[in-house]
């Protein structure tokens, strides 16, 4: 019984160290910048729920607070001008829970430079849906957004997609009811 102390202290070493462990509780914070305009983004909570908090620096008049719930985990974000007006938007990539790890994007854009409007990512639909089952990752390439997935076809496991990837390139556009994520391209490799 004199080794008891040290067995706790490795198990409780070894549970911090195991990658999947950083789900419970998990928090992200990072700040990000372009264009004389910060971005604070955060994220706590325990579970397949987050809270989701944006606060905005360098706008005259101030912008309001962004407080949301997302279901799953906050992996990333990014500040960009996709749509080369000079205001930056803001891209918060989510992970959802579960084997599929389906992706989601929360996004604003600055307006006026002095309020957020919500940017919308589009479901996949058609031959763009063929073959997702979720591992998306997401990241800002010259001025578009890409999403690239792992192809699945019949048969295949979770664990292992045969068909190769789709990557898709979306371009802001502003739409009838706010700001959109338009597909304007696709790679399959």
């Amino acid at each position: 019984m004199r080794f008891f102390p040290q067995l706790i202290a490795a198990a409780l070493l070894l549970a911090t160290a195991v990658p999947g462990s950083a789900w419970a509780g998990a928090a992200f914070n990072k700040t990000l910048q372009l264009q004389g305009t910060s971005f604070q983004v955060q994220s706590s909570g325990e579970g397949s729920q987050q809270q989701l908090t944006i606060d905005t620096t360098g706008a005259k008049p101030a912008i309001k607070q962004i407080r949301q719930t997302v279901n799953g985990q906050v992996v990333g974000a990014e500040v960009a001008d996709l749509d080369n007006n000079g205001l930056p938007e803001i891209y918060v990539y989510v992970q959802g829970a579960g084997s599929g790890s389906y992706g989601e994007v929360v996004a604003y854009a600055v307006i006026k430079g002095s309020e957020l409007s919500p940017i919308t990512l589009p479901e996949l639909t058609g031959a763009n849906a063929e073959g997702y089952q979720g591992h998306d990752q997401f990241q800002v390439v010259e001025n578009c957004l890409a999403r690239r997935f792992p192809i699945y076809k019949t048969g295949d496991s979770n664990a292992k997609a045969s068909g190769g990837q789709r990557q898709i390139c979306y371009k802001l556009k502003a739409g009838e009811a706010g700001w959109l994520l338009q597909p304007s391209s696709v790679v399959k490799f």
